[in-house]
């Protein structure tokens, strides 16, 4: 095996016996095993994503190995130190002091100062990174070092979960010497952190190559050990399918996989393979209605397409109890700040729903069944990531909302976009499609102010899918994020949430989640408390 560890199970007949049978049995460790040294991790990741550093969750899962960020996440969701030992907000939270440890290097031999972090957000604001960007975006005025290791950031409005918000892997810090000298192919492929891990080498379409940092010095405070990553190496490896992946692991050809397909999950759990899983906090898996144009800039017809399906049963079936069913179109369960009321507001019900379409003058129907206005069917065009944004149970999901809605009389055209044009911006304006699917991380409900502050025409927002503007909305938004107070600061959110439920503006359909399963061999694998991304620092071989 092209790998450089420990096999316990007894040679390639064990090894193929095992491909058979889907146990475990052959790679379970012994009663006395011991820690092993070094070994490389075979890792079977889903996609891949076009850079290692850049503003889609995909990149933030491989940045996280090998870009620091200020601040790391506890289980309880509070930030821990990281880059920085620690900070403070000034009175009025318009001013956060930020506190550097002493002796961190790039691995490119240049040290980590304020400077190089306040270069960092101003990067990222003049477009290096759009995610950091958006978040920032309307509250970061300037960054400042007042010497080596004190950074202070000036915002233009308070906003008191700034520490939570920048331990998002999209916040990695990167050497200011090879921003300014390298090509941003280069920064792209192989970005200069003070990491555990650097990136040696990427085969294109197959797998990315990480070689341990030895001279990691700058761990958060929440991991495991202290020290550089006990592996030497993570093949960090592209395998689309879910089931060539969970066979992968099965068969000990690799050693840890992501996103567990839910009909493995009890296989994989009986057979003694450790499973993770992680609810992403921020948006969820969701339908955002087109309000600007196409029949559902009526809210009648978007709560009668709401109430046609049976979403919760959708979703327990396809997902077998692994996924979750969110009704919440604006945030996630796991994010605070959440709303059961906007989250109930839709149960099925399809005599409401065919009611408010005869009341939206929908009220004939042609020879198979879709509604008609006009002489024109309901036709709604619902384009979707496959194989990015949306995996291959989200679209068996897709396909049955376009089976329920039917019964009402919609005619529900399923379109799947593959990544390249996904993410170049096809299906993205008005007239292209009446319904968005998609999510967006976050570890706070601030996740509503980029997906619902309003486009214009002098500032557009290409994340607002509703294309819905509301003073009324922005406002509840705003004032959450600048309340110091963690209670009234939710209380807002909630309402932000039921205002978008009750004009049906997005309604949830499932939650995102960042799902591991791990060979018994290999241990302290953990899912980072920002977006449930992997972390190998602490990982290490038992035989």
């Amino acid at each position: 095996m092209p790998r450089n560890r420990l096999l316990v199970a007894a040679g390639i007949a064990a090894a193929a016996a095992l491909a058979l049978t889907g146990c475990a049995n052959g790679v379970t460790p012994a009663a006395d095993a011991k820690p092993v040294k070094d070994g490389t991790i075979v890792y079977a990741h889903q996609q891949e994503p076009a850079c290692v550093f850049g503003g889609w969750i995909e990149q933030a899962y491989l940045s996280y190995q090998v870009l620091d960020s200020l601040t790391s996440l506890d289980d309880d969701g509070a930030a821990v130190p990281w880059l920085a030992d620690d900070w403070v907000a000034s009175d009025d939270g318009l001013t956060w002091t930020f506190t550097l440890k002493d002796g961190v290097s790039f691995t490119d031999g240049t040290p980590l100062t304020a400077a190089s972090v306040a270069y960092n957000f101003d990067y990222w604001l003049a477009g290096g990174n759009s995610t950091a960007q958006v978040w920032l975006d309307g509250y970061y005025s300037s960054a400042e070092a007042t010497d080596d290791h004190t950074l202070v950031l000036h915002l233009d409005k308070p906003y008191p979960r700034l520490p939570e918000t920048l331990a998002q892997g999209y916040f990695g810090i990167q050497s200011q010497h090879a921003l300014e000298t390298r090509s941003d192919e280069q920064n792209c492929e192989q970005p200069i952190g003070s990491g555990a891990f650097t990136v040696q080498s990427w085969n294109r379409g197959e797998s990315i190559e990480l070689v341990r940092n030895e001279d990691y010095t700058s761990w958060p405070a929440n991991a495991k050990h202290t020290g550089p990553a006990r592996v030497e190496k993570v093949d960090w490896r592209f395998v689309p399918d879910g089931t060539t992946r969970s066979a992968a692991l099965k068969s000990d050809e690799v050693d840890a996989i992501y996103d567990v397909p839910s009909i493995e999950w009890q296989s994989l759990d009986a057979a003694g393979f450790e499973l993770h899983k992680y609810v992403t906090p921020g948006r969820p898996q969701q339908l955002a209605f087109n309000t600007a144009e196409g029949p559902f800039a009526d809210e009648n017809v978007r709560k009668a397409f709401a109430y046609s399906l049976d979403r919760k049963t959708l979703v327990d079936t396809v997902g077998q109890g692994v996924i979750p069913f969110e009704g919440n179109g604006a945030v996630s369960q796991a994010t605070p700040g959440y709303s059961e009321k906007a989250a109930d507001a839709y149960s099925f019900d399809l005599a409401k729903a065919k009611r408010l379409l005869d009341d939206a003058g929908w009220s004939s129907t042609d020879a198979e069944g879709y509604r008609v206005k006009d002489g024109k069917r309901l036709e709604v065009v619902l384009p979707y990531g496959a194989g990015s944004i949306i995996n291959a149970e989200g679209a068996s999901i897709l396909q049955g909302v376009a089976e329920q809605a039917k019964a009402a009389g919609f005619a529900v055209k399923l379109v799947p976009v593959p990544q390249s044009e996904f993410f170049a911006g096809a299906y993205s304006k008005p007239d292209e499609r009446d319904i968005y699917a998609g999510y967006w991380t976050s570890v706070t409900a601030g996740i509503l102010w980029i997906n619902w502050r309003s486009t214009t025409t002098e500032k557009p927002n290409g994340n607002n899918s509703a294309f819905y503007n509301s003073a009324e909305l922005e406002k509840l938004i705003l004032d959450a994020n600048s309340t110091a107070d963690l209670d009234a600061q939710n209380a807002l959110y909630a309402k932000a949430q039921e205002y978008i439920a009750d004009h049906a503006l997005s309604i949830g359909l499932y939650d995102r989640l960042s799902t591991l399963a791990v060979s018994p061999l290999l241990k302290d694998v953990w899912q980072e408390n920002s977006q449930g991304g992997p972390v190998f620092h602490d990982a290490y071989f038992v035989g």
